[in-house]
C-alpha cells in the first residue's frame, strides 16, 4: 500500500512580519494564534485529518522547540527535524530524515498556509497517481510589469502564467534526489528542482484562500477568513458505544486451549469463530473509540474480507485505532467494557485485562474498567453458544468548527 507523508516547513523567521506591530515581540508567525490555535496547528490538522495522509513531519527552527511543543500538544506526529540556513536546505534535511520511514510520496507544505483545503490536497494526490510531480496553482489575473530605475521597463504577457502554492506533491525518491543533486543552487520552490532535473510537473487548481501569511496585512486577512471558515475552536467531551458478538466452535486437536479476551489468554475448551482472533472485548472497544471520533466502524478499517487481518492479534488493531485518535488530538478519559457469557468465567482475569488494555492505549489503569455478566441462561449466550461484549468510551478532543 502506498505510504504518503506530509512534510511541513515551520522554521522561518519571517523578518518582514516580526518587525511589524502584529509580530508579537518576535514570535515567529507560524506560532501566532488564529481562532484559538496557532497557524501551524491549523496547517498540520489539514493533513492529519485527510484519510490518505499516513504521517506528518515538521521542520522547525532549533530556537522554537518550546513553541512547537505547545502548538502540537496532543497530536501524533513524527519527530520534528531542525532546519538549515535556507528553506531549501531545511526541506532537504526533512526529506533526508524521512528515509527511515520509507514513504512512496511526499507532500511539502508551508506551515503558514493555514487554509489549505481537503479539496486541494485530494486533487494533488489524485493527480500524483499518474504524474511524478504536482503543484496547486492559481492563474495570474493581473497584468505584470517589470519596474526598474523609477520606471516600467516592460509588460509581461500574463497568458499561461500561474502563481504556485503548496502543498507540492512528489514521488519521494525523485524530490529527495533533486534536492541532494542541486543543493548548491538556489530555487524558489521545490517543484523548480524537479523542473531543473527534467521531471515534468503538473498543475491542479489551487485556491485563493490558500495564501501564504507573509505580512501583517496577510495576518489580518487570515483573521477575517477565520471568522468565516472557522466558527469555533474548543475542547469537548465525546462518547462512543460499541458491541461485538461471536459464536463458539469446537476446538481442533492441534489448537491451543484458550481464547483471547481484552488482550488476555483465557483457558477454555472451545474456540471463537472469527476472522481475526475474535477478541470481542477489544472489538467492542474499537467500535466505541471510532464512534467517539466519528471514524466509522471496525469493518471500515479492518474488513473481514482482507487476508491481512486473518488471525490478527486484536491488540495490534487497537494500537492502530489509538494512533488514529492521537492524530485527531483525542484523549481517552475512560473506557468501560462488559463481557457477556456463561463461560468462561471472567472474574479472576479482570485486573489483567485492565492492565493489558491500558498498556496498549497508553493510559492509566484507573481509566479502564472491565466487567462481566451473564444472560441468566437466556438466548444463545445463555446456551453457551457464543460470547458478546459492550463498550462505552469517553474522549476529550479539540474541535475546530
Amino acid at each position: 500500500m502506498t505510504k504518503i507523508v506530509a512534510l511541513i516547513t515551520a522554521c522561518g523567521r519571517g523578518n518582514r512580519f516580526n518587525n511589524s506591530p502584529a509580530g508579537g515581540e518576535g514570535v515567529p508567525k507560524q506560532y501566532l494564534p488564529l481562532a484559538g490555535v496557532s497557524l501551524l496547528r491549523h496547517s498540520i490538522l489539514a493533513f492529519l485529518n485527510h484519510p490518505k495522509i499516513d504521517d506528518v513531519i515538521c521542520v522547525i527552527h532549533h530556537d522554537d522547540v518550546a513553541l512547537y511543543e505547545e502548538a502540537v500538544v496532543g497530536l501524533d506526529l513524527l519527530n520534528p527535524i531542525f532546519g538549515g540556513e535556507t528553506r531549501q536546505a531545511s526541506i532537504r534535511f526533512g526529506l533526508e530524515a524521512l528515509r527511515d520511514y520509507n514513504p512512496d510520496k511526499v507532500l511539502i507544505h508551508d506551515g503558514v498556509r493555514p487554509f489549505v483545503s481537503k479539496r486541494v490536497i485530494s486533487g494533488i494526490l489524485e493527480k500524483l497517481e499518474t504524474h511524478p510531480a504536482v503543484i496547486p496553482a492559481i492563474a495570474v489575473e493581473d497584468t505584470l510589469k517589470k519596474y526598474s530605475d523609477g520606471k516600467i521597463e516592460w509588460t509581461l504577457e500574463r497568458e499561461n502564467l500561474w502563481r504556485a502554492q503548496t502543498p507540492q506533491g512528489f514521488i519521494y525518491e525523485d524530490i529527495l534526489n533533486s534536492h541532494i543533486a542541486f543543493k548548491d543552487l538556489n530555487f524558489t520552490d521545490d517543484a523548480a528542482l524537479n523542473e531543473y532535473a527534467g521531471i515534468p510537473v503538473a498543475i491542479v487548481p489551487g485556491s485563493q484562500n490558500n495564501f501564504k501569511i507573509t505580512t501583517e496585512e496577510d495576518y489580518e486577512r487570515a483573521k477575517r477568513l477565520a471568522s468565516l471558515f472557522i466558527q469555533n475552536v474548543h475542547e469537548e467531551n465525546r462518547c462512543g458505544t460499541g458491541f461485538d458478538v461471536h459464536a463458539f466452535r469446537a476446538r481442533k486437536k492441534d489448537e491451543n486451549n484458550f481464547i483471547r479476551l481484552c488482550g488476555i489468554d483465557v483457558e477454555f475448551d472451545k474456540k471463537i469463530d472469527a476472522h481475526s482472533d475474535g477478541d470481542v472485548g477489544i472489538h467492542a472497544a474499537i467500535d466505541a473509540l471510532l464512534g467517539a471520533i466519528g471514524e466509522g466502524d471496525i469493518g471500515d478499517h479492518f474488513p473481514p474480507t482482507d487476508p491481512k487481518w486473518k488471525n490478527c492479534d486484536s491488540r495490534e488493531m487497537l494500537k492502530i485505532v489509538n494512533h488514529l485518535l492521537a492524530k485527531k488530538g483525542a484523549k481517552i478519559m475512560n473506557l468501560d467494557i462488559t463481557l457477556i457469557c456463561e463461560k468462561p468465567k471472567i472474574s479472576k482475569f479482570k485486573t489483567q485485562m485492565k492492565v493489558a488494555l491500558s498498556e496498549v492505549l497508553n493510559i492509566s489503569t484507573t481509566r479502564v474498567n472491565v466487567k462481566a455478566t451473564t444472560t441468566e441462561k437466556l438466548g444463545f449466550l445463555g446456551r453457551e453458544e457464543g460470547i458478546a461484549a459492550q463498550a462505552v468510551v469517553s474522549v476529550w478532543v479539540s474541535v475546530v468548527e
